[in-house]
């Protein structure tokens, strides 16, 4: 269903406090995390080798994880440590997870550890750029996370089910197109011309910009895997070269996107815009990502529903279109990866086959 190594957002670096710890399923893998005393994360498998008990209703104790059932301190390397009135060093340690935290996200690696390698968290150009302004949030949906990328990859949807805010006809009656790069695929849409919609006369209006005027208006999104999506996104006064224009006559940002597996059929989505015009404005910051927030809380019963038929139709072959072809490529780069992960082991087995 997902690739295992590589790195995943986790969480955001505020929802993990120095005293307590935060339970998260990743890739069906239930996890604990936690902060030691230089309030460096940690991730250790939700599971105390003493009963069975969430170590996850524990509370954080110096440098360790202690259980909230009866006190078996947990290390952040997956060792016991102590426990009361009981020798508990010999206990196997259980798993932990290599974690990085950047640039506000908390990364894991759920697959083989001796593969994690932290040059290879993602980085894009909004991270840490004084040029942009972030402002995101966390929704969970019961849904099988590609879902959510198809969604991301082919932006037609926005015309019928946000049609109060991003919604335009003109996204229907422009083709889109895309292409792939290596790991990367990219859908792109320019319409060139038309009146902005509702939410992007806000951002022109909160830019200082006239909203009234005819604006050329761009969606090129890039899929990278295991599973961001990063959609450049914006307007420009008309004639004046679009995507590539000055940014004293546009409003554009990044949306971001990242999508993490939780089980088969749900996934937690962070989700975010870093916009490119007045980024020390946190009013603004606010104002965008209540907009924003409203607009993806719009897909969440519409991804829920799919899911919903699609389980109860597991069989029925669904159609494909040429505004498909965003998300179908992404998955086709999916299904390449955990092929990849997956031959070793196959390999294996059958030379202990061939052996027998």
């Amino acid at each position: 269903m997902f690739p295992l190594n590589t790195w995943y957002v986790a969480a955001r670096s505020e929802e993990i406090p120095a005293d307590r710890p935060l339970s998260r399923r990743i890739c069906n893998q239930p996890m604990a995390f936690f902060r030691n005393s230089s309030g460096v994360a940690a991730a250790v498998l939700d599971f105390c080798p003493h009963r069975g008990a969430p170590l996850s209703l524990g509370k954080v104790e110096g440098d360790t994880l202690v259980c909230g059932y009866h006190g078996l301190a947990m290390g952040c390397d997956g060792k016991t440590v102590s426990m009361p009135c009981q020798r508990v060093r010999g206990f196997p340690a259980i798993r932990s997870f290599p974690v990085h935290e950047a640039h506000g996200f908390l990364w894991v690696w759920p697959g083989d550890v001796a593969k994690a390698n932290t040059a290879l968290v993602p980085h894009f150009e909004w991270q840490g750029n004084p040029a942009f302004a972030y402002g995101g949030g966390l929704y969970h949906i019961a849904c099988d996370y590609r879902l959510m990328i198809d969604n991301l990859m082919d932006l037609t949807h926005e015309t019928y089910v946000h049609s109060n805010s991003i919604g335009q006809k003109e996204i229907d009656e422009v083709p889109c197109r895309t292409r792939v790069d290596g790991d990367h695929v990219i859908t792109e849409r320019y319409m060139e011309g038309i009146e902005a919609p509702p939410f992007w006369k806000m951002a022109l209006r909160l830019n200082e910009l006239p909203d009234d005027k005819p604006v050329d208006r761009w969606q090129i999104c890039h899929f990278t895997p295991p599973s961001h999506v990063m959609i450049e996104v914006g307007v420009a006064l008309a004639g004046h070269g679009g995507h590539a224009a000055p940014d004293a006559v546009k409003a554009a940002s990044w949306v971001v996107d990242f999508i993490t597996p939780e089980t088969d059929t749900s996934m937690h989505y962070f989700w975010g815009m870093a916009r490119k015009f007045k980024p020390q404005d946190e009013s603004l910051t606010h104002q965008i990502r209540e907009g924003q927030g409203k607009i993806f809380g719009e897909d969440l019963e519409m991804l829920e529903r799919q899911q919903k038929n699609l389980s109860n139709f597991p069989d029925r072959k669904l159609l494909m279109l040429n505004i498909d072809a965003g998300g179908v490529q992404s998955r086709k780069l999916i299904d390449r990866l955990i092929a990849a992960e997956q031959a070793p082991a196959a390999q294996a087995s059958s030379a202990q086959g061939v052996a027998a």
